[in-house]
């Protein structure tokens, strides 16, 4: 094997520091982390502009910002008439080349495991993959080659309900899970990662591909549900038992992962150069922004009369039902997006604003969002707001937010119709951070060094450059030089090649049911992504 990659969804130092230092009492939940950390170099990576798990992981998939591969949210929206409508986006709707398949067509055999948005798999995928992100009865139909299934059912232990997000706990919110069901949710994550694991590690030993990835997301779930009993800077010196209990079961959590790294790197082999990513960091969110109820107050937007019926109750919780579309010209769609979309009048005379009032337009806009201001204190609610032309630069730019919106705790916001707009959590919460983490080791790589901050997309053209190959001239993502020692720099310079657009999918996938759909929506409500 010439290079492992191995993905931490959501990992942060914050977190992963406080793991591998141990102290003169205990050791460290993650030795073998910190001997990654002393015998290689790490860095901390700047994610997407909005740090979401679809633009991050496939702008490192593909080395390019979502304004180019057009992957923006965990869904994609089409206004039509008097609705809009949601479908869940999948690798057909990447414009751009992933790198497994730029290695694939470059005669390196590679081996994917669990990243989002690679079902349907490339058409001439060199190896294996097993996608991530798709209910369980369609892993079949999605990994390759179409037999390794039946290899994988012959494992010890194989269970493929384990590997998709297909369980009981998704159909309840971040804020209603009881003591006992956040205990469930972690320890659900201990035997679900090791069925990942345990495969990754036949694929090692038993076909030796060029490139091996692998993907462990527990790390992000474990953050949005427990970053209370994981953040250091949140634990007290005298606890409750239930809090010392799940704190426990988060060190288990992290202290078998560190083991999973660890039996990995060695199966990969000394030669082999090892790379660790995530696709953004954590931190603590405090408080809730309902900026579709400020947007409401502003004139923005208008709420659909309902009647009062069960049916109606039902229809104003599900996304945007009760919108009135003729009175709205600003609003989010979804709380994942932390972005507003303007609607535009497509003719004369339709819903939305005049294509030639629109500059004017939004700057209004972006001054009434900067009133946005804590009641107290008078600081801005939202500490950045982004133009999409500034930020998603591309061909897919169009499909973005016509504005992106940071809030001053990275928070996602609320798009629900409730009253006040600005509430405190009743306990803090974990949010994702611009900031992950990169660390690597291995041959030809520093050691014991703390680079400089590196970029997502500078992650894909790391990995080609790690299998010898050249980076195609059109990625923005740039080789971290300053990884690798002067001396394998010497020996194996970097090549620039030629650009590569092409499209990878061209075969129907195989739809989902209603009912698979809602249990995909369920997962990512709980994890705040939806409402």
């Amino acid at each position: 094997m010439q290079t492992l990659f191995i993905g931490l969804d959501g990992a942060t130092f914050t977190i992963l520091d406080d793991l591998a230092k141990g102290t003169t009492d205990s050791p460290p939940v993650m030795p073998f982390l910190s001997k990654i950390y002393a015998e290689g170099v790490r860095c901390t990576l700047l994610s997407t502009p909005n740090p979401l798990t679809p633009p991050a992981w496939v702008s490192l998939m593909t080395g390019k910002n979502p304004g180019h591969h057009g992957i923006f949210d965990f869904i994609r929206s089409e206004e039509t008439g008097d609705d809009v409508y949601f479908t869940l986006y999948d690798a057909r709707d990447a414009r751009t080349e992933t790198i497994w398949s730029i290695a694939s067509r470059n005669g390196k055999r590679v081996a994917v495991l669990n990243f989002p948005f690679t079902a349907p798999p490339p058409e001439h995928l060199n190896g294996f993959m097993v996608p991530g992100f798709v209910p369980w009865r369609h892993l079949r139909r999605n990994t390759m080659p179409g037999t390794f299934y039946d290899r994988l059912k012959t494992l010890p232990g194989f269970d493929p309900k384990q590997l998709a997000w297909d369980f009981k706990q998704e159909k309840q919110a971040i804020d209603n899970l009881s003591d006992e069901d956040r205990e469930n949710w972690v320890r659900y994550h201990l035997p679900r990662e090791r069925q990942w694991f345990t495969i990754a590690e036949y694929l090692a030993r038993e076909e030796d591909p060029d490139l091996l990835a692998v993907m462990f997301d527990g790390v992000d779930k474990l953050q949005h549900q427990a970053w209370l009993f994981l953040d250091p800077r949140l634990q007290a010196e005298e606890v409750s038992a239930y809090h010392r209990r799940l704190r426990g079961l988060c060190m288990d959590y992290f202290r078998q992962l560190d083991g999973f790294l660890e039996r990995l790197v060695e199966a990969a082999g000394p030669e082999a150069q090892v790379f660790i990513a995530s696709d953004h960091g954590f931190t603590t969110t405090d408080e809730i922004v309902r900026i579709n109820a400020y947007l409401q107050k502003k004139g923005y937007l208008k709420w659909k009369p309902m009647p009062d019926t069960e049916e109606a109750v039902r229809r104003e919780e599900s996304m945007f039902a009760n919108l009135d579309w003729e009175n709205t010209t600003a609003y989010c769609r979804t709380p994942s997006s932390n972005g507003i979309t303007i609607r535009v009048a497509k003719e004369p005379g339709g819903a939305g604003i005049d294509p030639a009032e629109y500059e004017a337009f939004r700057d209004r806009l972006i001054r009434d969002l900067e009133e946005l201001r804590d009641p107290d204190t008078g600081e801005r609610i939202i500490a950045r707001i982004e133009k999409r032309e500034e930020i998603f630069p591309g061909p897919a730019m169009a499909e973005a937010p016509d504005l992106l919106l940071v809030l001053r705790d990275f928070g996602f916001v609320s798009i629900k119709n409730k009253e006040p707009v600005i509430e405190r959590r009743r306990e803090v919460a974990g949010t994702h951070h611009p900031e992950g983490v990169f660390l690597a080791c291995g041959p030809g790589i520093k050691q014991g060094e703390v680079a400089g901050r590196q970029k997502i997309v500078d992650v894909g053209a790391a990995l080609l450059y790690s299998l010898g190959l050249e980076v195609p001239g059109d990625f923005e993502g740039r080789v971290p030089e300053s990884l690798f020692t002067e001396q394998y720099l010497a020996q194996k310079p970097v090549v620039i090649g030629a650009a590569t657009t092409a499209r990878e999918n061209t075969e129907e996938a195989e739809s989902m049911s209603g009912e698979e759909k809602d249990t995909i929506m369920a997962q990512l409500q709980m994890l705040g992504y939806m409402e």
